[in-house]
């Protein structure tokens, strides 16, 4: 087996980034949101810089094999912040190695090291092996998820006069 090593991606690992979005498009099959219009070098390279994005892969030779995406909150009602896992994915044929164990306690890490107060991830009903992972690196909550669509009824928030 092959030796796998992580990596925090910065300002001039565009060309990894832009292997983790279609290891993302890949594993959840969803080429609508990771790669039909992929942002040009410079947004990635502003992205990437920015100390509170963390992109992390997962790299056997120069081959992205898995990866995570995570944004540091900052909170307001006490002096703290948390990560948020936006996205995590393996290659199907790396799984079961302890790969993304590795990329989240290697975010984990990260975080300490920032003094942030907790990370934490979502999972879709259904996704059994994410939900075993997290439910062994953590406490779970049920909770509902709603996607707000700022572009959805304009006439009423252009007539809402509670603003």
């Amino acid at each position: 087996m092959m030796t796998t090593t992580v990596q925090r991606l910065g300002r001039t690992d565009i060309h990894l980034m832009r292997q983790l979005n279609a290891l993302f498009a890949s594993v959840f099959e969803d080429a609508q949101s990771y790669a039909s219009a992929p942002p040009n070098d410079g947004y990635l390279a502003d992205l990437l810089a920015k100390d509170g994005f963390f992109a992390l892969v997962a790299l056997q030779g120069k081959d992205v094999v898995g990866g995570l995406a995570a944004y540091e909150l900052e909170k307001f009602e006490q002096a703290r912040s948390e990560i948020y896992i936006y996205d995590l994915a393996v290659a199907e044929t790396h799984r079961r190695q302890g790969i993304a164990r590795t990329l989240i306690n290697n975010l984990r890490d990260l975080a300490a090291q920032r003094g942030c107060w907790a990370l934490y991830v979502q999972a879709d009903y259904g996704d059994d092996p994410a939900i075993a992972l997290y439910t062994s690196m953590g406490k779970r909550q049920d909770v509902l998820h709603f996607d707000i669509d700022v572009r959805a009824f304009p006439d009423l928030i252009e007539s809402d006069q509670t603003l």
